[in-house]
């Protein structure tokens, strides 16, 4: 698991670097990112794939909200690292070779799970977006009364 922690803070935090992004942020954006891989890793044999990138993909969005309220920062600077693990790269890569290869029912079956994986990292960002939205309204809403 420690294997899990380091390789996913760094490949987070590694690509931050590519966006130019604020240097005292990326140890904030690596562990946005480890955060969200561990909690995928630990309930993917459990609930599946696709619902285990949902859950992290709201994670990171939780986190990035937080990050970026706390540090003043933009949010999409966490949560562009944040889903880096959590992007199905390697997966898209053998369906389009399954596709050249003329295998088109594996194609199709891992094209489609690339497909619901990431419809769940947008789902789950636009999730933790609404919650975050939901509780500003209610702060705020709050304070008038």
């Amino acid at each position: 698991m420690w294997a899990h922690f380091l390789t996913s803070f760094f490949a987070a935090a590694a690509f931050v670097i590519l966006f130019n992004a604020p240097k005292k942020s990326l140890f904030h954006c690596g562990l946005v990112g480890m955060l969200g891989w561990v909690l995928y890793v630990s309930v993917r044999g459990e609930i599946g794939e696709a619902p285990a990138t949902l859950a992290a993909s709201v994670l990171v969005g939780i986190l990035c909200q937080l990050f970026a309220k706390i540090y003043r920062t933009p949010v999409i600077i966490f949560s562009v690292a944040g889903v880096i693990p959590l992007v199905p790269g390697g997966m898209a890569y053998n369906a389009m070779r399954r596709f050249v290869e003329n295998r088109y029912d594996e194609a199709l079956q891992i094209g489609a799970q690339t497909l619901m994986i990431a419809g769940a990292i947008a789902a789950g960002l636009v999730l933790s977006e609404v919650l975050n939205q939901m509780l500003r309204r209610r702060e705020s809403a709050g304070r008038t009364t």
